[in-house]
């Protein structure tokens, strides 16, 4: 994810689905449902009925896990571009939020179009 004007959050590029990670689990609220997670290089990106959770191990050992946590309300615009088919290998999630940009590069294996109507769904309460 490409640092936005004041979050400082990492860049994450999403490979594959993942189960649901521990840490995210251990902090969702009773009503909050997954829907789907990510895998990254060494992270992974699970989004929720509530909000998109970002969970990014640090340092040598990957045993010290930050998380952010950006609610689906603060997003007020977002645009997807997919993979070309020559020479293009990732696509693309930017979010417009109140603490920023946010961009989110995605292995052009995912399917850039279920993702922008998760957004939609969540962002637009349908």
């Amino acid at each position: 994810m490409k640092r936005g004007k004041n979050l400082q959050i990492p860049e994450f590029t999403l490979f594959q689905k993942c189960d649901l990670a521990k840490e995210v689990q251990d902090i969702m609220l009773p009503n909050e449902k997954f829907i789907v997670a990510y895998k990254t290089f060494r992270d992974s990106v699970t989004f929720t009925s509530k909000r998109i959770i970002f969970r990014d191990s640090q340092g040598i050992t990957g045993k010290k896990v930050e998380v952010y946590s950006l609610p689906y309300n603060s997003i007020y615009m977002w645009s997807t571009e997919n993979a070309g088919k020559f020479m293009d290998f990732n696509a693309e999630l930017e979010l417009w939020t109140r603490a920023g940009q946010i961009k989110i590069k995605l292995d052009k294996k995912i399917n850039i179009r279920e993702i922008d109507q998760l957004i939609a769904k969540v962002v637009l309460g349908e």
